[in-house]
């Protein structure tokens, strides 16, 4: 899971990785909210309706779900478990309270959580988009204390001042979950048996 305030650079990071590494997978979230200029259904989000997404709700098929900025987004279940036993890593781009969420359900999830620099770059940043109005912005810059009052919940913070340092930083997390003795076991369960096969 990679959470941030809006700004602090989190898809930037999440896509860079997920070019530079076949075995991780994006998971691609329901929304309600319309799409924004070059965003593509099925591609960015899946986007729905709010009787569609309410429906899906009653149906158990959320992972997750929560009310950001009064639209409503949620983890498709299906998708990203097929994709773990698939062996890829899933990554989920999500707020604090879908965290909560996915740490109830899958409770060896890695949380990361994603810092700007300073407040007056995710300024910048937010600003320097061009796809949002004023009003969105300080809605969204009003919002930032809330989302960065919650980052004690995950378990790596990564600061984004410098975005290659920021993506290794990402990618290290991501290879040591990979190295964790239950997955290492599955997946070399072959070779720990052909080496303890002469005692």
């Amino acid at each position: 899971m990679v959470a941030a305030p809006s700004g602090a650079g989190k898809t930037s990071l999440v896509n860079a990785l997920v070019e530079r590494d076949p075995d991780v997978v994006l998971s691609v979230s329901h929304t309600t909210r319309p799409p924004r200029p070059g965003e593509h259904d099925g591609v960015h989000y899946h986007f729905v309706s709010d009787r569609d997404f309410q429906a899906m709700v009653r149906a158990g098929e959320f992972l997750e779900h929560a009310d950001v900025f009064g639209k409503r987004y949620g983890t498709g279940r299906r998708q990203v478990v097929a994709a773990l036993e698939d062996g890829r890593d899933v990554i989920l781009e999500i707020d604090w309270q879908g965290a909560r969420q996915v740490r109830e359900a899958m409770p060896g999830s890695v949380g990361i959580f994603i810092l700007p620099p300073s407040r007056e770059e995710l300024v910048r940043r937010l600003t320097g988009r061009g796809q949002d109005s004023e009003d969105v912005i300080a809605r969204r810059m009003a919002e930032a204390h809330e989302e960065l009052s919650h980052h004690g919940e995950f378990d790596v913070l990564i600061v984004n001042d410098d975005f290659d340092r920021a993506l290794a930083d990402l990618t290290a997390v991501v290879r040591s979950g990979r190295l964790s003795r239950e997955r290492q076991r599955r997946r070399h369960a072959a070779l720990i048996a052909s080496l303890l096969d002469g005692d």
